[in-house]
């Protein structure tokens, strides 16, 4: 497979010519990168010079720099360390690694790759949050990546860079690697504070905040990998520089976009945010769709945001552009459906997948993840009718808003917005009385 860097320079996109990768600067390496070439790198030197800072003038240049988090929420993260009360006491700093989303795997191929640039991340938000331990919460099925954490921080320890009296400045770090289970309700934070406690993975009722109150009921801030592994870049360059990357003030920085589905070339792909549509993303860069095909939805969060349509795909990448086509750019996993995907199918799949994934805590969430699947098996073989159609929004609108956490709010999202945008397929299903996709009509 011939990769973006291969390309001789007149086949290039124009942001691949103008943007060299930070994140993912190895493309198509399988091995780590070990502490020694990390640092001739110019690794650490942003924890170097944050250590010799004023713990608020480091959250200040993480705040200017205008870095929103790379998770889903999108929530500045200099605002997040911000909220963290000045009170006397332990603190925490916990890095959300349980990635689950459908369609998500870049921040797999940060932490097996470049794991010191995460450990280095967590340094710098624990020192700036005033954290002496920290916690790389990964889910269980990422063994290779655990363990490439395990062995980064043992380098860094012994280094000095973290452990006691860290480079020297009276200042001791612990950071530890602690491996989930395999639940997406994982990915919201306070179900992942409570597993990191030993407790069953529930949400929280807010407030208090994480930051007020959070693991073990002391201040804590959980930021994604993704979000931390930028952290070094903007301690070493500084803030203006990194404003330079991106859309300012709002989308500044890098973002790795994990595009997947049915596309050519599936992969991560590093680029500024705002530097490209959904078209060029999916062409340029994915290849373009099998066969020669046509583009019939993307899911550009997984199944967590709404399917946008084939005429929004000269939407610009960035959060607010997404936002204003009518869904969310969330962690940023691309999933592309062509015109042999049957739609009621797909959004049947994806509700299996939120039935599954419930915690059960919430009644809405748990009783009508369950009817909704239902009633979309039964609308997909041609036995429902029109009058489903306002069972499947009504049921929604009961979910929606109405429980702890995002959960049940994405549940409804692959419901809503495949009736509201494509009404038209459904329908037929009801007239043939089967699914109109040889594929899937038996």
């Amino acid at each position: 497979m011939t990769t973006i860097e291969e390309r001789p320079p007149e086949q290039q996109p124009s942001a691949a010519v103008d943007y060299r990768p930070m994140l993912l600067p190895h493309p198509g390496r399988t091995t780590p990168v070990m502490l020694e070439e990390y640092r001739q790198a110019g690794g650490y030197q942003g924890w170097e010079k944050a250590i010799t800072m004023a713990p608020d003038a480091v959250i200040e240049e993480v705040k200017s720099s205008g870095l929103r988090g790379r998770g889903g929420a999108g929530f500045p993260a200099g605002a997040k360390w911000g909220f963290v009360p000045k009170v006397d006491g332990p603190k925490y700093m916990v890095c959300n690694a349980d990635e689950s989303e459908p369609g998500a795997f870049k921040d797999r191929e940060i932490m097996e790759i470049e794991p010191h640039m995460l450990v280095e991340g967590v340094a710098i938000g624990s020192y700036a949050i005033g954290a002496q331990d920290a916690f790389i919460y990964i889910r269980g099925e990422y063994v290779t990546a655990a363990d490439r954490l395990d062995a980064a921080i043992a380098e860094a320890e012994q280094a000095g860079l973290v452990g006691g009296n860290v480079l020297g400045s009276g200042y001791n770090l612990t950071i530890r690697v602690f491996r989930g289970a395999g639940a997406y309700i994982c990915g919201e934070e306070t179900a992942l504070l409570e597993s990191l406690e030993g407790r069953r993975p529930m949400p929280r009722s807010r407030p208090p905040f994480p930051a007020v109150e959070g693991l073990y009921r002391r201040p804590t801030v959980v930021n994604n990998v993704e979000t931390l592994a930028n952290v070094p870049h903007i301690l070493r360059n500084g803030q203006e520089w990194y404003q330079t990357i991106g859309v300012p003030p709002k989308n500044t920085g890098p973002k790795i976009f994990c595009l997947s589905g049915r596309v050519n070339r599936p992969g991560n792909y590093e680029l500024p945010l705002g530097s490209v549509t959904f078209r060029e993303l999916i062409e340029q860069y994915g290849g373009g769709i099998p066969n020669g095909g046509a583009v019939k939805g993307v899911l550009p969060a997984g199944a967590s945001a709404p399917i946008l349509t084939a005429d929004k795909l000269d939407t610009r990448l960035d959060y607010d552009s997404v936002q204003a086509a009518g869904s969310m750019l969330g962690s940023a996993s691309l999933i592309v459906l062509d015109e042999t995907v049957c739609i009621v199918r797909a959004a049947a799949r994806m509700e299996e997948f939120f039935r599954h994934e419930s915690c059960g805590k919430c009644t809405p969430c748990r009783e009508g993840t369950a009817w909704l699947h239902e009633v979309l098996l039964r609308l997909e073989q041609g036995r429902g009718s029109s009058a489903d159609l306002d069972l499947l929004m009504s049921l929604s609108g009961q979910i929606s808003g109405k429980v702890l956490c995002a959960l049940g709010d994405f549940a409804t999202s692959p419901v809503t917005a495949t009736v509201r945008q494509y009404r038209d397929e459904y329908l037929e299903h009801f007239r043939l009385g089967r699914c109109p996709y040889d594929s899937w009509a038996a």
